[in-house]
């Protein structure tokens, strides 16, 4: 939901007429499935279960859609797909409206197929082809994630690859001598010593774990492990690794404290089985620090040619009990890769370049439309 907000915001910055459909029930009874305002830019669509891996819509959901859809009468529909059935029926309903589609594809993947989470994402990638391939273009973040799914049947006519982007002037390196109250707050709770990050979910495919385990073997002196973020293994992780060098921090909902604490970190590391294109490194790359990620999904794409370190997703502790003394031992090394992490994101993936690179698909797409008529 928050790639669809951004994008959304951005395109209507620029001068575009934007409307936002999502799955959010009504939270108040004057509000009926059937209450579309006129003149509301959003639209809410009605679900049975939601979650960050899938949302099954309540049964009036589709009429909803084609209800908005016909009042709204778009050039262009944007589908940033949630793993719901309706992702199925979006081409056949865009199709009888004689409006283009296009769809951004987030599921994450491991193109190597080297675990079991990569092959339940494989799956996911398996049945959802077929319904891909009839999108007017698919939204892809990297050649990888392209070439998955042409080997899958997408045509690559099909395909247009655009990687997420950030907000360059939002998560920034901090200013030499110029601290800000927020960041000297988080440096007190972050203690007096280097600062190793992690950012995101607790979760199986994220392999938290692993670098825990990693370590608590090597257990660097004069150094302290973060974990922000929540999910389902964070109560298993957080009894089974606790002491005075983890520190557990939580979610954060803040942005301004999310980027102090990226700001406050030496070393960002993401130990995942599976990624997409993870924002949360191009946001600590951003940031200027110092990162390893497997070449799980594009992120391996990412930190290539030194940008920064990249791991296999197999043997995760092993590779980081070699890394991590080392890292703890060069800080001149760990400066240089936050400087090139910086200046790959300022090459590759500022959020300008993103939304740049949809207006130009957007009037592709459109031109393809008058051709045809």
């Amino acid at each position: 939901m928050s790639y669809g907000l951004t994008t959304t915001e951005l395109l209507r910055k620029r001068g575009h007429q934007t409307h936002f459909i999502h799955f959010d029930n009504p939270r108040s009874p004057e509000r009926s499935s059937t209450s579309l305002l006129a003149n509301d830019p959003d639209v809410s669509l009605p679900y049975l279960v939601k979650s960050q891996v899938y949302t099954i819509p309540s049964p009036g959901a589709q009429r909803e859609l084609r209800d908005s859809l016909e009042r709204i009468k778009p050039d262009v529909v944007h589908a940033s797909l949630t793993l719901s059935p309706l992702d199925f029926r979006l081409p056949d309903l865009c199709q009888q409206l004689k409006v283009p589609l296009v769809a951004t594809f987030h599921p994450p993947f491991d193109a190597g197929l080297r675990n079991l989470t990569a092959g339940t994402q494989q799956l996911t990638y398996q049945l959802y082809a077929p319904a891909l391939a009839r999108y007017d273009r698919v939204i892809v973040f990297s050649h990888l994630q392209e070439e998955v799914l042409i080997r899958l049947g997408v045509p690559q006519d099909r395909l247009a690859v655009i990687p997420n982007g950030v907000d360059q002037q939002c998560w920034t390196p901090p200013t030499a001598g110029h601290e800000t109250l927020l960041n000297k707050q988080v440096r007190q709770r972050l203690g007096t010593g280097r600062v190793f990050l992690y950012m995101g979910r607790i979760a199986t495919e994220k392999n938290v774990e692993a670098l825990l385990r990693a370590w608590r073997l090597v257990q660097p002196e004069g150094c302290r492990l973060v974990i922000v973020g929540d999910g389902p293994l964070r109560s298993t992780l957080q009894n089974s690794f606790s002491g005075e060098d983890v520190l557990w921090w939580g979610h954060e909902p803040n942005l301004e404290t999310r980027v102090a604490l990226l700001q406050c970190a030496e070393v960002f590391v993401l130990p995942s089985l599976v990624e997409g294109l993870s924002l949360a490194l191009l946001e600590a790359m951003a940031c200027g620090t110092a990162c390893i990620a497997t070449d799980a999904g594009a992120d391996g794409e990412v930190l290539d040619d030194g940008a920064g370190i990249v791991l296999s997703t197999q043997g995760v502790t092993t590779q980081l009990r070699t890394l991590l003394p080392v890292l703890r031992n060069q800080p001149v090394l760990t400066a240089e890769l936050g400087r090139r992490a910086r200046d790959r994101v300022m090459e590759r993936y500022t959020i300008e370049r993103n939304i740049d690179s949809i207006e130009t698909l957007y009037g592709e797409i459109l031109q393809e439309e008058r051709l045809a008529a």
